[in-house]
């Protein structure tokens, strides 16, 4: 790896030239913990149907493959039908051996993980209260509030996500914090916030919610969440390849809204156990029965769809975003991660489809970008359709 890739420490903020470069370098730059993967790999055979020659309409642009990537800064897309590989392809200098930095696929592996400690019974319950488990907690506005509801983002204590490169705003207190490397920075930060709102009443997207969800799974399993990840996750799932988590301080607590690295194809691998339900491709069960329809839609009223996000028709389910049932049923019961900069992982459960895609956006959100995106998408599972062989 190159001086340009060591010293990128911020992909949000690097220069154009350098951005992907600080996706895949993160581990230079911050402190880690790998997650391990096992001794089984998962084979991802190639599909009959390559989607190599796919094409779609985007606004009133005809794009290709080739021509989305290039116009959405992708280092890397995967579709997989029926846990075969119908498309693979890398950009941006990625192969399939590079790490890539991932943000919402984070939240979704912290919910995940959740899920896991609830199976083996670390978790007893999503409605025990979060301070059960994280003792710092009492006192605090998170005192009392269930599992279920940091699941949800509807704690109900006050947080703003908006302006990420506002100083001023809750999101550059949380990255002060990272900078600061301090031990115990991100509860402390957790156990300053007020109020705003009775627990479940108002969805509200909170990066600090998920670390808190992250340091509560860790406290329940009494392990670190990586080491955690790699006995559940990563080994049973069969990655090709370690990952690596990033900490908030030298052999600290795991971020779990951001910061997980992970190769293309092991991303994949992530969405295709979701979409399994837990159920592992060598026979072992690591998640609660019926977990995959629990986590991938909404379950109360602040949540439901076009109601989590003002202007989006869709909804939330325990740190996933779910799709609203729209004419022509392309999405109808799909459920995705979605990171800053262009990350999503997607499932799409009645299609047996999973979409990964790894990006370096010049802009955290990008409205022309999410539509390319879904364009892509809903052209990968018209074409990927029995009756579009015939």
């Amino acid at each position: 790896m190159d001086a340009v890739e060591r010293a990128a420490l911020d992909p949000t903020r690097a220069a154009p030239e350098t951005q992907a470069a600080a996706f895949r370098s993160q581990d230079q730059v911050w402190p880690v913990r790998a997650v391990r993967r096992g001794d089984v790999v998962r084979p991802l055979p190639p599909h009959a149907r390559s989607l190599g020659d796919l094409s779609f309409e985007a606004g009133e642009v005809r794009l290709g493959v080739e021509g989305y990537m290039d116009r959405r800064r992708t280092a890397g897309l995967l579709v997989l039908k029926d846990g075969e590989v119908a498309l693979e392809r890398y950009g941006m200098g990625n192969g399939p051996e590079s790490l890539w930095t991932g943000f919402g696929s984070a939240l979704a592996l912290t919910g995940t993980l959740a899920g896991a400690a609830l199976h083996d019974g670390a978790i007893v319950s999503l409605d025990d209260a979060c301070d059960f488990y994280l003792p710092p907690l009492i006192g605090s506005a998170y005192e009392g509030v269930t599992v279920r509801n940091l699941l949800r983002l509807c704690s109900g204590v006050a947080w703003r996500e908006e302006n990420v490169t506002d100083g001023r705003s809750d999101v550059g207190r949380l990255g002060r914090a990272m900078v600061s490397l301090r031990p115990g920075s991100l509860l402390d930060m957790a156990s300053t916030l007020p109020r705003a709102h009775p627990q479940g009443d108002v969805f509200n997207y909170s990066t600090l919610e998920s670390c808190v969800l992250a340091a509560l799974v860790a406290a329940a399993v009494g392990r670190p969440l990586a080491d955690y990840c790699a006995e559940t996750i990563w080994g049973p799932g069969g990655m090709e390849a370690d990952g690596h988590w990033q900490l908030e301080s030298e052999d600290g607590l795991e971020l779990g809204g951001l910061g997980l690295s992970a190769c293309l194809r092991d991303v994949g691998r992530f969405g295709q156990l979701v979409l399994e339900d837990g159920q592992a491709f060598n026979g072992r069960r690591v998640l609660p029965p019926g977990w995959r329809d629990l986590a991938g839609r909404p379950d109360c009223a602040a949540t439901d769809f076009g109601r989590a996000m003002p202007g989006s028709p869709g909804g939330f389910g325990y740190h996933w975003w779910a799709s609203p049932h729209l004419p022509g049923g392309v999405s109808n019961g799909a459920f995705s991660a979605r990171g800053g900069y262009g990350q999503f992982l997607y499932i799409n459960p009645p299609e047996h489809l999973v979409v990964a895609i790894q990006s370096a956006w010049r802009q955290s959100h990008d409205s022309a970008g999410d539509a390319d995106t879904v364009a892509l998408i809903r052209a990968a599972v018209r074409a990927l359709r029995p009756e579009a062989a015939v």
